[in-house]
């Protein structure tokens, strides 16, 4: 099977991953029988130059996830100016000649999933964490004119506040709340971050990158305040047929 074609996840802990199953069923669907899509679940980002070079006649591209979005950086050769400037890569092609280059897609598909719910009056958000992903999130609310500080249970610097600084006036004023933060993915679905969600009302969007369960219970409190609300799922979707165009370009 000299053309066998090769993608893959990195990360941690991640059988329940997504993108394994979209993958496999698209190769299905597109009669794509010499690729294949696989987990690899590292306990350390150093493992990865093995997973390369056990595979590499036949690898064409990775998608990274949680925790090594960051880490991977030092393992490539090349990096997307946008994904420079995020500071976090979550999908790799394999050059011609094997060099690796990183890109970032979550942008793009976190873009492209909240856009539609903006109605104009959004002018700050909240992104509750400080991990790979918010930085994305990020990344975009600049690029969409939106004013946003990070919430973290500590202050790390100017543009980070706490979770007790999050008072009705901040509330009042930030009009998208993000969550990127892992608290209420399943099993754990009875967690969700510690925001005031009295001050909650139907101006809000309340956009949550967990996709399992459908409704965290962050969302479920949104929408018993009328708030516009939206999971991961699209995002996912997105940056994975985004993922798939970079390594086919």
């Amino acid at each position: 099977m000299s053309d066998h074609k090769q993608f893959g996840l990195l990360g941690k802990n991640i059988s329940y991953s997504f993108s394994k199953k979209y993958f496999t069923e698209k190769f299905k669907e597109l009669h794509l029988d010499n690729y294949t899509y696989q987990n690899f679940d590292l306990q350390q980002i150093e493992d990865f130059p093995l997973i390369l070079h056990e595979n590499m006649n036949q690898l064409k591209g990775f998608n990274v996830t949680i925790p090594y979005k960051e880490a991977i950086f030092k393992y490539l050769d090349e990096v997307d100016t946008d994904a420079e400037t995020i500071g976090a890569v979550n999908a790799i092609k394999v050059l011609k000649d094997y060099r690796l280059k990183g890109f970032n897609t979550d942008a793009y598909g976190f873009e492209n999933s909240l856009k539609p719910l903006l109605k104009g009056h959004e002018k700050h958000a909240l992104i509750l964490g400080t991990g790979g992903a918010s930085k994305a999130v990020g990344f975009v609310l600049n690029k969409l004119k939106i004013n946003f500080k990070f919430v973290s249970r500590t202050s790390i610097n100017n543009n980070t506040i706490t979770y007790y600084q999050l008072n009705e006036q901040v509330i009042n004023q930030s009009h998208v709340i993000i969550n990127t933060t892992p608290l209420g993915t399943y099993p754990n679905v009875e967690d969700l971050p510690d925001i005031p969600y009295e001050f909650l009302t139907g101006n809000h969007i309340l956009y949550d990158l967990i996709y399992n369960p459908a409704v965290t219970s962050f969302l479920q409190k949104g929408i018993e305040k009328g708030c516009v609300v939206k999971n991961g799922e699209e995002m996912l979707k997105l940056q994975a047929d985004r993922s798939w165009e970079i390594w086919n370009s």
